[in-house]
Protein backbone atom coordinates (compact mmCIF):
# COMPACT_ATOMS: atom_id res chain seq x y z
CA UNK A 1 0.00 0.00 0.00
CA UNK A 2 2.84 2.24 0.80
CA UNK A 3 4.56 1.94 -2.20
CA UNK A 4 1.46 2.18 -4.73
CA UNK A 5 0.35 5.34 -2.84
CA UNK A 6 3.73 6.92 -2.98
CA UNK A 7 4.43 5.80 -6.44
CA UNK A 8 0.60 7.59 -7.27
CA UNK A 9 1.53 11.04 -5.24
CA UNK A 10 4.76 10.99 -7.54
CA UNK A 11 3.25 10.22 -10.54
CA UNK A 12 0.34 13.41 -10.35
CA UNK A 13 3.68 15.33 -9.01
CA UNK A 14 5.19 14.55 -12.26
CA UNK A 15 2.17 15.44 -14.42
CA UNK A 16 2.04 18.57 -12.38
CA UNK A 17 5.48 19.46 -12.87
CA UNK A 18 5.37 19.17 -16.47
CA UNK A 19 2.31 21.55 -16.83
CA UNK A 20 2.03 25.16 -17.53
CA UNK A 21 1.28 25.83 -13.91
CA UNK A 22 4.56 24.71 -12.60
CA UNK A 23 6.48 27.52 -13.56
CA UNK A 24 4.36 29.78 -11.10
CA UNK A 25 4.44 26.89 -8.55
CA UNK A 26 8.60 26.54 -8.77
CA UNK A 27 8.86 30.53 -9.29
CA UNK A 28 6.67 31.12 -5.55
CA UNK A 29 8.74 28.37 -3.56
CA UNK A 30 11.72 29.31 -5.15
CA UNK A 31 12.66 25.98 -6.61
CA UNK A 32 15.30 25.83 -8.91
CA UNK A 33 15.78 22.11 -10.12
CA UNK A 34 12.79 20.08 -11.52
CA UNK A 35 14.91 16.92 -10.89
CA UNK A 36 15.34 17.32 -7.39
CA UNK A 37 11.79 18.62 -6.63
CA UNK A 38 10.91 15.27 -8.41
CA UNK A 39 13.11 13.37 -5.72
CA UNK A 40 11.61 15.48 -3.18
CA UNK A 41 8.43 14.76 -3.90
CA UNK A 42 8.89 10.72 -3.93
CA UNK A 43 10.42 10.95 -0.83
CA UNK A 44 7.72 13.22 0.51
CA UNK A 45 5.14 11.01 -1.00
CA UNK A 46 6.67 7.64 0.78
CA UNK A 47 6.96 9.36 4.00
CA UNK A 48 2.72 10.58 3.71
CA UNK A 49 1.97 6.92 2.30
CA UNK A 50 4.16 5.32 5.17
CA UNK A 51 2.20 7.71 7.85
CA UNK A 52 -1.38 7.14 5.90
CA UNK A 53 -1.15 3.12 5.41
CA UNK A 54 -0.06 2.58 9.60
CA UNK A 55 -2.90 4.34 10.65
CA UNK A 56 -5.57 2.62 8.09
CA UNK A 57 -4.18 -0.36 9.11
CA UNK A 58 -3.58 0.15 13.14
CA UNK A 59 -6.66 2.41 13.68
CA UNK A 60 -9.35 1.01 10.61
CA UNK A 61 -11.97 0.72 13.16
CA UNK A 62 -11.78 4.20 14.85
CA UNK A 63 -11.60 6.35 11.76
CA UNK A 64 -14.97 7.13 11.00
CA UNK A 65 -16.94 5.66 8.11
CA UNK A 66 -16.87 2.38 6.69
CA UNK A 67 -15.66 2.94 2.99
CA UNK A 68 -11.80 2.46 3.08
CA UNK A 69 -11.17 4.68 0.50
CA UNK A 70 -12.98 7.24 2.06
CA UNK A 71 -10.96 6.66 5.21
CA UNK A 72 -7.79 6.77 3.59
CA UNK A 73 -8.81 10.05 1.94
CA UNK A 74 -9.91 11.34 5.31
CA UNK A 75 -6.22 10.21 6.70
CA UNK A 76 -4.56 11.88 3.77
CA UNK A 77 -6.40 15.32 3.64
CA UNK A 78 -5.44 15.61 7.81
CA UNK A 79 -1.89 15.01 6.49
CA UNK A 80 -2.15 18.08 3.67
CA UNK A 81 -4.19 19.76 6.25
CA UNK A 82 -1.18 19.57 8.68
CA UNK A 83 1.37 19.99 6.26
CA UNK A 84 -0.52 22.85 4.97
CA UNK A 85 -1.20 24.98 8.73
CA UNK A 86 2.80 23.89 8.95
CA UNK A 87 3.95 25.49 6.23
CA UNK A 88 1.93 28.88 6.39
CA UNK A 89 3.96 29.33 9.96
CA UNK A 90 7.01 28.36 8.92
CA UNK A 91 6.81 31.43 6.33
CA UNK A 92 4.08 34.36 7.38
CA UNK A 93 4.81 36.54 4.51
CA UNK A 94 2.50 36.27 1.86
CA UNK A 95 0.88 32.64 3.66
CA UNK A 96 -2.08 33.43 2.04
CA UNK A 97 -1.11 33.15 -1.29
CA UNK A 98 0.89 30.69 -1.09
CA UNK A 99 -1.76 28.84 1.18
CA UNK A 100 -3.73 28.87 -1.93
CA UNK A 101 -1.11 27.73 -4.41
CA UNK A 102 0.24 24.94 -2.23
CA UNK A 103 -3.25 23.84 -1.24
CA UNK A 104 -4.59 24.01 -5.52
CA UNK A 105 -1.54 22.10 -5.99
CA UNK A 106 -1.48 19.09 -3.12
CA UNK A 107 -5.39 18.03 -3.43
CA UNK A 108 -4.71 16.05 -6.77
CA UNK A 109 -1.67 14.43 -4.92
CA UNK A 110 -3.68 13.29 -1.94
CA UNK A 111 -6.23 12.47 -3.35
CA UNK A 112 -4.80 9.92 -5.46
CA UNK A 113 -2.11 9.08 -2.44
CA UNK A 114 -5.61 8.39 -0.06
CA UNK A 115 -7.71 6.64 -3.38
CA UNK A 116 -4.82 4.18 -3.87
CA UNK A 117 -4.50 3.64 -0.69
CA UNK A 118 -7.80 3.04 0.04
CA UNK A 119 -8.36 0.75 -2.92
CA UNK A 120 -5.48 -1.63 -2.12
CA UNK A 121 -6.45 -2.13 1.79
CA UNK A 122 -10.29 -2.87 0.32
CA UNK A 123 -8.53 -5.50 -2.13
CA UNK A 124 -6.03 -7.07 0.53
CA UNK A 125 -9.16 -7.55 3.24
CA UNK A 126 -11.76 -9.35 0.07
CA UNK A 127 -13.45 -6.09 -0.46
CA UNK A 128 -14.91 -5.36 -4.30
Amino acid sequence: MTGAGGAAFWIIDFAISISPIAALYKAAFSISSLPVALVEAFVGGVVIAVCVSFFLLRFFDRIPGKNPILKALTLGFAAMLMIEVLSTLADPNNSFVYLLIDSGMNIPRFLALGLVIGHLYDKLNGGA
